[in-house]
């Protein structure tokens, strides 16, 4: 039987270590979790689709990789994995996702020109059906013996993600990989079928802190409260940057923001509150991006995983106020910065 399509991806919890292998019945494989576009892709022997992880089809933003899987699969298949795109001279390549983003794009013919300078690459992790027959609920053990034959002979810009059984060995790519900018560990169980839309792997993902200042707020959707608190760091030219934002917060805390900040929200000359707009990308573009700006004079700790540029790569926790510390002192160099390492080196 045929998977139907669209499929929902199977997910993962969050977790806070590397889980040792006999935390669950049948063992655990490991694998990099790789920073991209989670991707369901269906081949029926002559065309292909790419299916998100929000059910969005994403075929006609990547023409490259719809050819690759029409040209080198051998039979009908539906493959869950990622699309990452890789950046930098070769011997210090990464994943770059702010080029990733830049794909998703209206203009067709900017598609097709960016696929032709910056081609994509599709890398496997799950076997979803194979020669019309769905694999849903075979062990992902067996799942992943089929995809290591089917994808393992195919080349660029196909690749089969490198798996472990060594515990210890899958601690290490935690530390490692992330220098070709990968997002943390995957842990799955390998007695496990495919549940679609469940939280049946692991992940686990870098956890550091950092002191930044306050610089502004949005307005929550519902227009009631605050929805999110705007951020920034100094550079080395004393200059305050936007680094990203702080979401995630209850109705009441909401409401409590907008009395607790008021006394930093600045006002011109005719006493109107002064705001400002954030830049614009492909997830912002239809989106209200003004903002209430506030007196740098406070700083917070916050949560995140890694940065990307001089931007925090996804949103990140609020922690606490930190009355005790200077907004200057707030600079990039209190972020830890990973050790540099070959993508190239994590795809063979």
């Amino acid at each position: 039987m045929a998977v139907a399509a669209p499929v929902s991806p199977m997910l993962a919890r969050a977790v806070d270590t590397v889980p040792e292998p006999d935390s669950v019945p049948g063992g655990l494989s490991y694998e990099p979790k790789w920073d991209g576009f989670r991707s369901i892709v269906s081949f029926d022997g002559h065309a292909s689709t790419i299916g998100s992880r929000g059910s969005k089809m994403l075929t006609r933003y990547f023409p490259e990789l719809t050819f690759a899987f029409e040209d080198l699969l051998p039979e009908p298949c539906v493959l869950d994995g990622e699309i990452v795109l890789r950046a930098g001279e070769p011997g210090q390549e990464h994943l770059s996702w702010e080029r990733l983003s830049q794909r998703i794009h209206p203009a067709a013919s900017r598609v097709r020109r960016l696929a032709d300078e910056t081609p994509a690459t599709f890398v496997a992790f799950d076997l979803l059906s194979l020669g019309g027959e769905s694999l849903l609920d075979t062990p992902f053990e067996q799942r992943r013996a089929a995809l290591e034959a089917l994808v393992g002979p195919l080349g660029d810009p196909l690749h089969l993600t490198r798996t472990t059984r060594d515990v210890e060995l899958a601690r290490r790519w935690l530390v490692e990989f992330e220098g070709a900018g990968l997002d943390g560990i995957v842990a799955k169980p390998l007695a496990a079928a495919y549940a679609p839309g469940k939280r049946t792997m692991f992940k686990v993902k870098h956890h550091r802190s950092a002191d930044v200042v306050l610089l502004g707020y949005r307005r929550h959707v519902s227009g009631s409260g605050v929805g999110s608190l705007l951020l920034g760091l100094y550079d080395a030219d004393g200059e305050l940057v936007n680094v990203g934002g702080a979401s995630a917060f209850s109705d009441a805390r909401r409401l409590q923001l907008v009395d607790e900040l008021a006394p930093l929200v600045l006002h011109d000359e005719s006493g109107e509150v002064v705001t400002g707009e954030t830049e614009r990308n492909r997830f912002s573009a239809n989106k209200d991006t003004s903002y209430v700006r506030l007196r740098p004079e406070r700083v917070l700790e916050v949560r995140y995983d890694h940065m990307e540029g001089e931007r925090f790569r996804h949103t990140v926790q609020f922690d606490r106020w930190r009355p005790d510390r200077e907004p200057r002192s707030c600079a990039f160099d209190q972020l830890e910065r990973p050790i540099a390492y070959d993508l190239g080196a994590v795809l063979e």
